[in-house]
């Protein structure tokens, strides 16, 4: 393979990409087709999800011959390959489905493993969030961080819940423990956003169990170069994923762990 590429341009070429799909998608709001569910009937897919990664995968094959994918829709293409995209090409894709105008497209790039670049385009607002790792976050193309926020009890939470009716039953309990302890609580259903959202400062933490890589991998690394603090699915975390300004995420972690386990 032909040397790797920087993290800033592997940054500039998931922000080209990510615009490109975004065009994709909002030009489809009102005129999906649901081609069916995956790990239960209210997770569906739409035929957007799949002609934006297809989209996707093309234009990265392009710009980075040899690459690997792995993505929501497709599977996973070359895995020995050194630089991987992870790519979510729908994040939302139920608020896609119903026209709530909060959905993105997300691009991760990862070098041996490690993931080095990304970016998030909301589709309707046209935001786009990115970053490279060391070189910090940006909304647009102009550096962001998260808040000073350092009470819990003053900051806005957002959070998103499994579907998995179970797994949803817990989450409940957590909320029940949540909410009298934080500002408030929101729920916008597109991962990446959140964790975009940290870093730029929209909410203070957020927080969610059984999401995908493709969900997160873009959205931490941006809430991380903008100065948030992350945890990121394990077997060790039961799959939480949390991000939050470094003031309150312990609090915030041990909230969400002493529910869980109650």
């Amino acid at each position: 393979m032909r040397d790797l590429p920087s993290a800033g341009d592997l940054e500039l070429i998931a922000i080209r990409v990510g615009r490109m799909a975004a065009a994709i998608v909002a030009e489809g709001v009102g005129h999906s087709t649901r081609l069916g569910a995956k790990s239960s009937p209210t997770d569906i897919v739409t035929d957007i999800d799949v002609a934006s990664e297809t989209a996707i995968r093309a234009q990265l094959e392009i710009e980075t011959p040899e690459c690997g994918i792995i993505g929501e829709e497709h599977g996973d293409t070359e895995h020995r390959a050194r630089l991987q995209w992870i790519v979510d090409p729908l994040d939302g894709t139920v608020n896609f489905s119903y026209g709530v105008p909060i959905f993105s497209v997300s691009i991760a790039a990862a070098i041996d493993g490690e993931i080095v670049a990304g970016a998030v385009v909301d589709a309707i607002r046209g935001d786009v969030f990115s970053a490279a790792r060391s070189h910090g976050a940006r909304r647009n193309g102009i550096p962001i961080s998260v808040n000073a926020c350092g009470r819990l009890s003053q900051a806005l939470i957002a959070t998103g819940f499994s579907y998995q009716p179970d797994l949803r039953a817990v989450q409940g309990d957590v909320i029940r423990e949540l909410l009298p302890a934080a500002r408030d609580i929101r729920c916008f259903g597109s991962a990446a956003l959140n964790l975009c959202w940290v870093g730029a400062g929209w909410v203070d933490g957020y927080f969610e169990r059984d999401t995908k890589l493709w969900d997160y991998a873009a959205g931490s690394l941006i809430a991380e170069q903008a100065g948030a603090m992350i945890e990121l699915p394990c077997p060790e975390n039961e799959g939480l994923s949390i991000a939050a300004t470094p003031g309150i995420f312990e609090i915030l972690r041990n909230i969400i762990e002493m529910a869980t386990n109650s």
